[in-house]
């Protein structure tokens, strides 16, 4: 038997939450990008030894889809959205987070809120991203070769220069919009995506962490 669990965090709830991820970027500051990077891995691959919900699984997998964005050479993410990726990735290098990760069931519990949060933050990176990922792999199928072997490509980087352009419109739109009704999980029916499909597999990416 399963139960269902809504919870609402109110404005201080978030506001809770936000000095952490604020404490967390400036302890993190002088931090390499492969340092930042390395810290959310170790937590997925902490999550990996022991049960946790799937609410919380289905948030990890979103949080391998911002560190793939990092490392993933035929995105080739500019600087400056690079670096907004990063921001959101520096939470993840405090070692005193809310809920400590060794306690059963609920030690990630803090860690997927704040991936909720940084989803909605990232939501049209994350969206493009997602589309980039969809067209490599069904490209890659067309021409007989794996996605894991490609790199920059002229084909791909037409379309990967269409998505960023997409991205930057649709953020400039969003400016001072708030979250809204999004939950970041991506506009095109991917894992996770409200109304979506419950038989999408996610296209191959750099890492790709699975859960049992």
């Amino acid at each position: 038997m399963s139960i269902t669990l809504n919870f609402e965090l109110n404005d201080q709830d978030l506001a809770h939450f936000q000095e952490a991820a604020e404490r967390s970027r400036k302890a993190a500051e002088g931090k390499s990008e492969q340092e930042i990077v390395d810290c959310a891995v170790g937590l997925l691959a902490d999550a990996q030894k022991v049960h946790i919900p799937d609410f919380i699984k289905e948030r990890l997998l979103r949080l391998d889809d911002m560190i793939a964005m990092v490392r993933d050479t035929g995105w080739a993410l500019p600087d400056d959205d690079k670096q907004r990726v990063l921001s959101a990735l520096t939470y993840f290098c405090d070692p005193n987070d809310v809920i400590p990760d060794h306690v059963e069931v609920l030690g990630f519990l803090d860690d997927a809120v704040m991936i909720e949060l940084s989803m909605r933050e990232l939501k049209h990176e994350l969206d493009a991203y997602d589309d980039f990922c969809d067209y490599r792999a069904n490209e890659a199928s067309r021409r007989g070769v794996e996605p894991a072997t490609l790199g920059r490509t002229d084909w791909l980087d037409g379309r990967r220069d269409e998505l960023i352009e997409r991205m930057h419109q649709r953020r400039e739109r969003d400016i001072g919009g708030g979250y809204g009704r999004s939950s970041g999980y991506g506009g095109s029916g991917g894992y996770g995506a409200p109304g979506g499909s419950k038989s999408y597999t996610r296209s191959w990416r750099p890492g790709g962490f699975k859960f049992g």
